[in-house]
């Protein structure tokens, strides 16, 4: 369970796609900071995606995806040296700043404009078809696992409106049009619309 609140980024310095091995693909990225407590086998968000840790050294930690990780989300799109954000699993007792974020991705958008106002940016995003059902302006959206109100829904077209803070301290300041991004849509309304 995470809240959707970046607590910093880090940096891939490894990704590797396999075959014929248990999983996709391997990751190692720094943590700096970040790292600290965490063990093999916690949860960490990475661009929104749950992930497992499978080793842990100096800062540095390991991460292995299936094959439906890679086809649902970005992440197969990644590179050494690229910025990722980062979020660790959210503690009993923990403050819920944002809104519940499973890490379970349900598909990615596409940017298709990035609009900069006086004192924030406006991202416009095209989602897939099956995941505009679960948008409403002003519901919850995690996006790259950072925790936004929706401003405009537009058939399937989003909008969402950044802060500087939360610009400086992810990795959207690196993002431009044509970028994917992972998307989570909000939990409730996901039971909201389930067929039963």
């Amino acid at each position: 369970m995470f809240t959707g609140i970046v607590e910093g980024i880090g940096i891939i310095k490894k990704f590797e796609k396999k075959t014929n091995t248990r999983s996709a693909a391997k990751m190692k990225v720094n943590l700096g900071n970040l790292a600290k407590g965490l063990k093999a086998g916690h949860s960490v968000a990475i661009n929104g995606v749950c992930l497992t840790v499978t080793k842990i050294s100096k800062g540095e930690a390991e991460f292995e995806m299936i094959g439906e990780t890679i086809k649902k989300t970005d992440l197969g799109n990644l590179e050494s040296g690229d910025k990722v954000n980062i979020e660790r699993s959210l503690k009993v007792g923990d403050r819920m700043e944002g809104h519940f974020v499973l890490g379970h991705i349900d598909g990615t958008g596409k940017i298709i404009n990035i609009e900069k106002l006086p004192k924030e940016i406006k991202l416009w995003i095209e989602l897939t078809n099956d995941l505009t059902k679960y948008v409403v302006k002003k519901g919850s959206i995690a996006i790259d696992g950072i925790s936004l109100t929706l401003v405009d829904v537009i058939k399937n077209k989003i909008s969402v409106c950044i802060i500087p803070h939360t610009i400086e301290t992810t990795n959207l300041n690196s993002k431009k049009i044509g970028d994917k991004v992972n998307i989570e849509t909000d939990i409730l309304g996901k039971y909201a619309t389930a067929k039963r």
